[in-house]
Protein backbone atom coordinates (compact mmCIF):
# COMPACT_ATOMS: atom_id res chain seq x y z
CA UNK A 1 0.00 0.00 0.00
CA UNK A 2 1.71 3.69 -0.98
CA UNK A 3 1.87 6.10 1.63
CA UNK A 4 -0.92 8.27 -0.03
CA UNK A 5 -3.80 5.33 0.37
CA UNK A 6 -2.24 5.40 4.18
CA UNK A 7 -3.12 9.09 4.15
CA UNK A 8 -6.40 9.36 2.54
CA UNK A 9 -7.18 6.32 4.64
CA UNK A 10 -6.13 8.17 8.13
CA UNK A 11 -8.33 11.25 7.04
CA UNK A 12 -11.32 9.49 6.48
CA UNK A 13 -11.33 7.76 9.88
CA UNK A 14 -11.92 9.45 13.04
CA UNK A 15 -8.52 8.91 14.15
CA UNK A 16 -6.02 11.72 15.70
CA UNK A 17 -3.77 13.87 13.69
CA UNK A 18 -0.73 12.01 11.57
CA UNK A 19 1.65 13.29 13.73
CA UNK A 20 0.90 11.04 16.93
CA UNK A 21 0.49 7.91 15.02
CA UNK A 22 2.92 6.00 14.91
CA UNK A 23 4.06 4.16 11.27
CA UNK A 24 5.43 0.43 11.31
CA UNK A 25 6.85 -0.95 8.31
CA UNK A 26 5.98 -4.65 7.08
CA UNK A 27 9.28 -5.70 5.04
CA UNK A 28 8.52 -8.31 2.50
CA UNK A 29 10.57 -10.97 1.16
CA UNK A 30 11.76 -8.52 -2.34
CA UNK A 31 12.99 -6.34 0.90
CA UNK A 32 10.20 -3.87 0.20
CA UNK A 33 9.39 -1.60 2.87
CA UNK A 34 5.26 -1.00 2.60
CA UNK A 35 4.28 1.70 5.52
CA UNK A 36 1.27 0.97 7.73
CA UNK A 37 -0.48 2.79 10.61
CA UNK A 38 0.41 0.87 13.95
CA UNK A 39 -3.38 1.88 15.19
CA UNK A 40 -5.20 0.05 12.15
CA UNK A 41 -3.05 -3.10 12.39
CA UNK A 42 -3.24 -3.43 15.83
CA UNK A 43 -7.01 -3.49 15.53
CA UNK A 44 -7.53 -5.73 12.69
CA UNK A 45 -5.02 -8.49 13.79
CA UNK A 46 -4.29 -9.70 17.42
CA UNK A 47 -0.94 -11.11 16.16
CA UNK A 48 0.23 -7.86 14.85
CA UNK A 49 -1.26 -6.45 17.91
CA UNK A 50 0.99 -8.68 20.04
CA UNK A 51 4.28 -7.99 17.64
CA UNK A 52 3.79 -3.72 17.87
CA UNK A 53 3.37 -4.06 21.23
CA UNK A 54 6.23 -5.66 21.75
CA UNK A 55 9.16 -3.83 23.74
CA UNK A 56 11.66 -2.71 21.09
CA UNK A 57 14.54 -3.89 22.32
CA UNK A 58 12.78 -7.68 21.51
CA UNK A 59 12.09 -6.62 18.15
CA UNK A 60 14.09 -7.81 15.42
CA UNK A 61 14.15 -4.35 13.66
CA UNK A 62 12.78 -0.66 15.20
CA UNK A 63 9.10 -0.42 13.63
CA UNK A 64 9.46 -2.93 11.47
CA UNK A 65 7.02 -5.98 10.82
CA UNK A 66 8.51 -9.02 9.13
CA UNK A 67 6.30 -10.97 6.49
CA UNK A 68 8.27 -12.85 4.31
CA UNK A 69 7.65 -16.20 2.56
CA UNK A 70 5.15 -14.83 0.13
CA UNK A 71 4.76 -12.79 -2.41
CA UNK A 72 5.68 -8.98 -2.28
CA UNK A 73 1.85 -8.70 -3.73
CA UNK A 74 -0.07 -10.42 -1.53
CA UNK A 75 1.50 -9.20 1.13
CA UNK A 76 0.54 -5.66 -0.14
CA UNK A 77 -3.25 -6.88 -1.24
CA UNK A 78 -3.15 -8.45 2.54
CA UNK A 79 -2.63 -4.81 4.15
CA UNK A 80 -4.81 -3.21 2.06
CA UNK A 81 -7.66 -5.97 3.26
CA UNK A 82 -7.08 -4.63 6.46
CA UNK A 83 -7.33 -0.74 5.91
CA UNK A 84 -10.34 -1.35 3.79
CA UNK A 85 -11.79 -5.19 4.41
CA UNK A 86 -12.27 -5.61 0.54
CA UNK A 87 -10.26 -7.47 -1.28
CA UNK A 88 -10.84 -7.44 -5.67
CA UNK A 89 -11.26 -10.67 -7.62
CA UNK A 90 -8.34 -10.35 -9.39
CA UNK A 91 -6.35 -9.93 -5.86
CA UNK A 92 -8.19 -13.04 -4.82
CA UNK A 93 -7.36 -15.11 -8.10
CA UNK A 94 -3.92 -14.24 -8.21
CA UNK A 95 -3.18 -14.49 -4.33
CA UNK A 96 -5.81 -16.54 -3.03
CA UNK A 97 -3.80 -19.14 -1.25
CA UNK A 98 -1.36 -16.86 -0.28
CA UNK A 99 -3.97 -14.79 1.41
CA UNK A 100 -5.76 -17.49 3.24
CA UNK A 101 -2.18 -18.67 4.67
CA UNK A 102 -1.63 -14.85 5.84
CA UNK A 103 -4.97 -14.50 7.48
CA UNK A 104 -4.73 -17.85 9.55
CA UNK A 105 -1.11 -16.77 10.72
CA UNK A 106 -2.20 -13.40 11.71
CA UNK A 107 -5.84 -14.34 12.78
CA UNK A 108 -7.82 -12.14 10.75
CA UNK A 109 -11.29 -14.26 10.39
CA UNK A 110 -12.83 -12.15 7.88
CA UNK A 111 -10.12 -12.26 5.59
CA UNK A 112 -10.10 -16.35 6.55
CA UNK A 113 -13.77 -16.46 4.98
CA UNK A 114 -13.83 -15.15 2.04
CA UNK A 115 -10.35 -16.89 1.05
CA UNK A 116 -12.14 -19.92 2.04
CA UNK A 117 -15.22 -19.07 -0.10
CA UNK A 118 -13.26 -18.32 -3.25
CA UNK A 119 -10.99 -21.42 -3.02
CA UNK A 120 -14.46 -23.63 -2.50
CA UNK A 121 -15.67 -22.07 -5.57
CA UNK A 122 -12.31 -22.48 -7.59
CA UNK A 123 -12.28 -26.26 -6.79
CA UNK A 124 -11.00 -28.42 -9.59
CA UNK A 125 -9.53 -32.31 -10.09
CA UNK A 126 -6.21 -30.70 -10.47
CA UNK A 127 -6.08 -28.15 -7.50
CA UNK A 128 -7.98 -30.09 -4.92
CA UNK A 129 -5.18 -32.08 -3.41
CA UNK A 130 -3.22 -28.87 -2.52
CA UNK A 131 -6.12 -27.01 -1.60
CA UNK A 132 -6.82 -30.09 0.68
CA UNK A 133 -3.51 -29.48 2.14
CA UNK A 134 -3.97 -26.11 2.80
CA UNK A 135 -7.01 -26.29 4.59
CA UNK A 136 -5.28 -28.61 6.86
CA UNK A 137 -2.42 -26.34 7.07
CA UNK A 138 -4.76 -23.34 7.75
CA UNK A 139 -7.84 -24.88 9.81
CA UNK A 140 -10.06 -24.29 7.43
CA UNK A 141 -13.14 -26.89 7.92
CA UNK A 142 -15.37 -25.95 5.27
CA UNK A 143 -12.55 -25.94 2.55
CA UNK A 144 -11.30 -29.29 3.92
CA UNK A 145 -14.65 -30.89 3.99
CA UNK A 146 -15.14 -29.42 -0.02
CA UNK A 147 -11.81 -31.01 -0.85
CA UNK A 148 -12.69 -34.65 0.92
CA UNK A 149 -16.00 -35.01 -0.67
CA UNK A 150 -14.75 -33.77 -4.08
CA UNK A 151 -11.93 -36.04 -4.11
CA UNK A 152 -14.43 -38.80 -2.65
CA UNK A 153 -16.44 -38.21 -5.83
CA UNK A 154 -14.16 -38.31 -8.60
CA UNK A 155 -11.06 -40.63 -7.08
CA UNK A 156 -10.16 -42.06 -9.93
CA UNK A 157 -9.77 -39.33 -11.73
CA UNK A 158 -7.95 -37.44 -9.12
CA UNK A 159 -5.29 -40.17 -8.58
CA UNK A 160 -4.16 -39.68 -12.09
CA UNK A 161 -3.04 -35.80 -11.10
CA UNK A 162 0.33 -34.58 -10.03
CA UNK A 163 -0.93 -33.47 -7.10
CA UNK A 164 -2.21 -37.00 -5.92
CA UNK A 165 1.39 -38.61 -7.04
CA UNK A 166 3.35 -36.12 -4.66
CA UNK A 167 0.80 -36.81 -1.79
CA UNK A 168 1.32 -40.66 -2.12
CA UNK A 169 5.38 -40.52 -1.89
CA UNK A 170 5.49 -37.70 0.84
CA UNK A 171 1.94 -37.51 2.95
CA UNK A 172 1.09 -41.02 3.37
CA UNK A 173 -0.66 -39.83 6.63
CA UNK A 174 -2.85 -37.15 4.85
CA UNK A 175 -3.48 -40.27 2.00
CA UNK A 176 -4.60 -42.78 4.73
CA UNK A 177 -7.15 -40.13 6.37
CA UNK A 178 -8.40 -39.58 2.51
CA UNK A 179 -8.79 -43.42 2.01
CA UNK A 180 -10.83 -44.02 5.55
CA UNK A 181 -12.92 -40.88 4.60
CA UNK A 182 -13.91 -42.44 1.33
CA UNK A 183 -14.61 -45.71 2.98
CA UNK A 184 -16.73 -44.06 5.37
CA UNK A 185 -18.29 -42.40 2.90
CA UNK A 186 -19.25 -45.41 1.14
CA UNK A 187 -20.42 -47.01 4.31
CA UNK A 188 -22.87 -44.17 5.15
CA UNK A 189 -24.39 -44.64 1.37
CA UNK A 190 -24.77 -48.06 1.48
CA UNK A 191 -26.26 -47.75 4.91
CA UNK A 192 -28.83 -44.81 3.64
CA UNK A 193 -29.41 -47.61 0.29
CA UNK A 194 -30.33 -50.08 2.99
CA UNK A 195 -32.36 -47.81 5.19
CA UNK A 196 -34.26 -47.26 1.82
CA UNK A 197 -34.77 -50.08 0.82
CA UNK A 198 -35.97 -51.42 4.24
CA UNK A 199 -38.43 -48.48 4.24
CA UNK A 200 -39.90 -48.69 0.76
CA UNK A 201 -40.63 -52.46 1.74
CA UNK A 202 -42.11 -51.51 5.21
CA UNK A 203 -44.64 -48.89 3.26
CA UNK A 204 -45.15 -51.21 0.81
CA UNK A 205 -46.19 -54.05 3.11
CA UNK A 206 -48.20 -51.44 5.16
CA UNK A 207 -49.74 -50.67 1.23
CA UNK A 208 -50.22 -54.39 1.36
CA UNK A 209 -52.00 -55.08 4.49
CA UNK A 210 -54.85 -52.36 3.82
CA UNK A 211 -55.23 -53.33 0.61
CA UNK A 212 -55.79 -57.07 2.36
CA UNK A 213 -58.71 -55.77 4.86
CA UNK A 214 -60.05 -53.56 2.64
CA UNK A 215 -60.91 -56.68 -0.07
CA UNK A 216 -61.62 -59.27 2.79
CA UNK A 217 -64.40 -56.18 4.51
CA UNK A 218 -65.75 -54.25 2.00
CA UNK A 219 -64.54 -56.48 -1.53
CA UNK A 220 -62.97 -54.81 -4.65
CA UNK A 221 -63.77 -55.60 -8.39
CA UNK A 222 -63.99 -59.27 -8.69
CA UNK A 223 -62.79 -60.06 -4.66
CA UNK A 224 -65.10 -59.65 -2.05
CA UNK A 225 -65.69 -61.22 1.62
CA UNK A 226 -66.16 -64.75 2.04
CA UNK A 227 -69.67 -63.94 3.44
CA UNK A 228 -71.45 -62.07 0.70
CA UNK A 229 -71.15 -62.19 -3.09
CA UNK A 230 -68.94 -59.97 -4.36
CA UNK A 231 -70.25 -57.51 -7.42
CA UNK A 232 -68.09 -57.31 -10.53
CA UNK A 233 -69.17 -53.81 -11.47
CA UNK A 234 -67.72 -52.54 -7.91
CA UNK A 235 -65.41 -49.51 -9.12
CA UNK A 236 -62.04 -49.97 -8.35
CA UNK A 237 -60.29 -48.74 -5.05
CA UNK A 238 -57.01 -45.72 -4.91
CA UNK A 239 -54.88 -48.40 -4.60
CA UNK A 240 -55.81 -50.68 -7.22
CA UNK A 241 -52.69 -51.51 -8.55
CA UNK A 242 -51.70 -53.05 -5.37
CA UNK A 243 -55.14 -54.21 -4.87
CA UNK A 244 -55.29 -55.95 -8.53
CA UNK A 245 -52.03 -58.38 -7.42
CA UNK A 246 -53.61 -59.16 -3.94
CA UNK A 247 -56.55 -60.32 -5.75
CA UNK A 248 -54.83 -62.40 -7.99
CA UNK A 249 -53.52 -63.82 -5.33
CA UNK A 250 -55.96 -64.59 -3.21
CA UNK A 251 -58.00 -66.33 -6.67
CA UNK A 252 -54.72 -68.61 -7.49
CA UNK A 253 -54.44 -69.71 -2.99
CA UNK A 254 -58.34 -70.66 -3.02
CA UNK A 255 -57.38 -73.28 -6.39
CA UNK A 256 -53.78 -73.79 -5.92
CA UNK A 257 -53.08 -77.56 -5.67
CA UNK A 258 -49.45 -77.59 -4.37
CA UNK A 259 -50.64 -74.35 -1.43
CA UNK A 260 -47.54 -73.60 0.99
CA UNK A 261 -46.70 -76.75 1.97
CA UNK A 262 -46.13 -78.23 -1.53
CA UNK A 263 -43.65 -75.41 -2.16
CA UNK A 264 -45.92 -72.93 -4.27
CA UNK A 265 -44.14 -69.35 -4.11
CA UNK A 266 -47.30 -67.30 -4.79
CA UNK A 267 -49.13 -69.29 -1.47
CA UNK A 268 -46.32 -68.89 0.44
CA UNK A 269 -46.10 -65.22 -0.04
CA UNK A 270 -50.11 -64.95 1.09
CA UNK A 271 -49.25 -67.12 3.65
CA UNK A 272 -46.98 -64.71 5.00
CA UNK A 273 -49.04 -61.80 4.50
CA UNK A 274 -52.14 -63.54 6.46
CA UNK A 275 -49.69 -64.46 9.26
CA UNK A 276 -48.23 -60.70 9.41
CA UNK A 277 -51.81 -59.76 9.54
CA UNK A 278 -53.04 -62.30 11.96
CA UNK A 279 -50.00 -60.73 14.23
CA UNK A 280 -50.87 -56.80 14.27
CA UNK A 281 -54.72 -57.85 14.18
CA UNK A 282 -56.93 -56.46 17.23
CA UNK A 283 -60.17 -57.08 16.40
CA UNK A 284 -62.30 -59.71 18.21
CA UNK A 285 -61.81 -63.52 15.96
CA UNK A 286 -65.35 -63.82 15.10
CA UNK A 287 -65.14 -59.97 13.71
CA UNK A 288 -62.08 -60.12 11.49
CA UNK A 289 -62.68 -61.06 8.02
CA UNK A 290 -59.21 -61.76 6.40
CA UNK A 291 -58.81 -65.42 5.81
CA UNK A 292 -57.17 -67.82 8.52
CA UNK A 293 -57.10 -64.64 11.14
CA UNK A 294 -57.78 -66.94 13.62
Amino acid sequence: MCRSQISSRNHESDHVSTESVEIIYILTSRGRKIPAHAQILSKASPVLESIIHTPMNKRSSENTIRILGVPCEAVEAFVQFLYTIRCSEEEMESFGIHLLALAHVYLVPTLKMKCTKFLIRRLTIENVVDDLQLARLCDAPDLYLKCMKLISNRFKSVKETEGWKFLHNNDPFLELEILKFIDETESRRKSTRKHLQEQSLYFQLSEAMDCLEHICTEGCTSVGPYDKVSSKNRAPCSKFSICEGLQRSIRHFAKCKKRVNGGCVRCKRLWQLFKLHSSICELPESTCKVPLCR
